[in-house]
């Protein structure tokens, strides 16, 4: 099968299109023919390592992980004698954060794991397109009182895990501050935002004081600079670690003193999420929001495309 193999680390050419073994199913695996991924952040992030962190955990000189991509969307192929909840033929999503795999023509991913039935409303474009950037807005927004009002702040509202923030917090009842750059905002609004802020006219830490949670989806903030939008009990997140790591150390640190807290929770996916990312999309709930498609030869294109941080939503990989 074809698949984009990186074999060390370093920009998006170390990326080659290669023949390599198309794998075979364990007993509680299912074998997917991958019709679309993505390139996203975590893809980029497990090439070049920039964090000491992932290097612990994908090899220090090289890469453990060789084929990358976490989202797909397919059609079961094979399973493994142990598999009752897939057929041959079921269209189906999901997500292979720990193995990743994506970049190829086929995937394994245990029956347990983070698949579902694809959505019937959903092309398997739009659902390639929705899993990485739901599941770490999910993680972050998932837990506040939503049982009283909760007023939210999303800077990088544009982006795969801003859009699906926004959307999220508007379906479980927010009141949400987008912020974005001009070419977005009309975006913005469609999903949901009550207020769009456009960061290239305005600075988004003069929108007030009075909100819950302030939620950095691209990482470009900090706490001391957010600080003064949060009410007193508020609480800022961040999907960076930040410089030196300091958004890991006041997790630790804001508690201890009471009021304005930094939150930096350890997301992770599983089937119950894709399962709800399911039930939400064919509700007409979510939308996918794609910025543009690439065939699979062409992804160091793609990623390079990504690495400029101007993508709004998300970059799809057409495998076939």
């Amino acid at each position: 099968m074809k698949a984009i193999v990186n074999s060390k680390y370093g920009t998006p050419d170390v990326l080659q299109l290669m023949e390599v073994p198309k794998p075979v199913p364990k007993d509680t695996e299912v074998l997917i023919k991958v019709h679309a991924t993505t390139v996203n952040r975590t893809d980029c992030g497990f090439r070049k390592p920039d964090y000491f962190i992932i290097r612990l955990f994908n090899g220090f000189f090289k890469p453990k992980v060789k084929i990358l991509g976490s989202e797909f969307a397919g059609t079961v192929e094979s399973f493994g004698s142990k598999v009752s909840g897939f057929k041959t033929g079921d269209e189906v999503f999901g997500l292979s954060t720990k193995k990743f795999g994506a970049h190829a023509e086929y995937i394994c991913v245990p029956e347990s794991g983070s698949i579902a039935i694809k959505p019937v409303n959903f092309t398997f474009e739009e659902a390639a397109a929705v899993c990485d950037g739901l599941m770490l807005a999910n993680g972050f927004l998932k837990d506040l009182d939503y049982s009283k009002p909760q007023k939210i702040l999303i800077n990088g509202a544009s982006g795969s895990i801003g859009t699906a923030g926004v959307q999220l917090a508007k379906f479980f009842g927010a009141e949400v501050t987008a912020v974005c750059n001009t070419k977005s905002m009309d975006l913005v609004r469609s999903l949901g935002a009550d207020e769009v802020i456009d960061y290239t006219k305005k600075d988004f830490t003069l929108a007030g004081n009075d909100f819950d949670f302030v939620f950095d989806a691209v990482g470009k903030s900090s706490y001391f600079k957010c600080r003064k939008l949060l009410k007193p009990n508020g609480v800022y997140v961040s999907t960076e670690f930040g410089y030196l790591a300091q958004n890991v150390f006041l997790t630790l640190l804001t508690p201890l003193f009471g009021g304005k807290k930094v939150k930096f929770p350890i997301v992770t996916d599983s089937k119950s999420d894709i399962v709800f990312f399911k039930e939400l999309i064919e509700s007409g709930k979510y939308r996918a929001v794609i910025d543009r498609r690439y065939p699979l030869s062409k992804i160091i294109e793609a990623t390079k495309y990504v690495e400029t941080k101007e993508k709004v939503g998300n970059v799809v990989i057409d495998i076939g």
